[in-house]
């Protein structure tokens, strides 16, 4: 299979399996919010802790070892069926790629980045699957014409959206968590020429070469620093507004989208 026949999950995937297997999964914590991952080498990295359908009281088997073992145990679950597996495996992923991110532009604001990138001015019109409240607020400010849909959180229609999406919409914003529910791939192949598109979140792999040729335009998403302070934190159940403190916000540009400037 070459890497266009491959979903993203698995680009991600191929994209760090040989780094992952030259360190050791440090701590593994599965918070109620995120999911956060500590390597031997000092990397971590983060992603929303996936939850489906009940499984009574167990939710994962199998990772009572995964602790001192090579990283790469945990990075094989992004290619699991099952979207708590993955959680586990984009966090490990994204601790793996640690460092690279370090080396990110550091981004301004909660759509700082997104808003300048993307060339969203006052009435472009913007999609936005994933309700992010504090980046809602940065576009209304603008004054964008806004649509949204977050099944999740009861807002809006997919039928309707994905209409507009068609028909209508100038910029796309993504959350992250698509990668865990099985869904960005069709998001994205769905997207018509010339919209721009944004995925962002804490779960985003800033991997700039795993969206080349899909509409990606621009990755957005977190750099751990206090690795200890975010451990805890998600330990007990925190979400972003919680944790931010102990990250960094960054940015990286794709090729194929907005330009090659602020890539890993």
């Amino acid at each position: 299979m070459n890497h266009a026949e491959m979903r993203l999950i698995e680009r991600v995937h191929a994209a760090l399996r040989e780094r992952a297997a030259e360190t050791r999964v440090d701590q593994l914590v599965v918070g109620l919010g995120y999911t956060a991952v500590s390597l031997e080498d000092g990397g971590s990295g983060l992603a929303y802790t996936w939850r489906g359908p009940g499984k009574g009281c167990s939710h994962l088997t199998g990772l009572e070892e995964a602790e001192g073992a090579p990283a790469t145990g945990l990075l094989d679950l992004l290619l699991s069926d099952d979207g708590l597996e993955r959680s586990v495996g984009l966090a490990t992923a994204n601790a793996v790629n640690h460092t690279r991110t370090l080396g990110l532009p550091p981004d301004d604001g909660p759509a700082g980045a997104l808003v300048r990138e993307l060339g969203i001015v006052r009435g472009t019109r913007v999609s936005m699957v994933g309700h992010f409240a504090p980046v809602a607020r940065v576009l209304t400010e603008v004054g964008v014409q806004l649509d949204v849909v977050d099944d999740a959180k009861g807002i809006g229609d997919r039928v309707s959206f994905a209409r507009r999406l068609d028909e209508w919409t100038e910029a796309l914003v993504v959350t992250s968590t698509t990668l865990l529910g099985g869904t960005a791939d069709e998001l994205l192949g769905a997207v018509p020429d010339g919209v721009r598109v944004g995925l962002l979140g804490p779960t985003t792999p800033m991997l700039p070469e795993v969206f080349g040729g899909t509409p990606v335009a621009l990755l957005c998403g977190m750099v751990p620093q206090d690795v200890q302070a975010l451990l805890r934190a998600v330990r007990h159940g925190a979400g972003t507004r919680q944790f931010q403190r102990h990250c960094r916000k960054v940015y990286c540009r794709v090729a194929s989208g907005v330009g090659d400037g602020g890539r890993a």
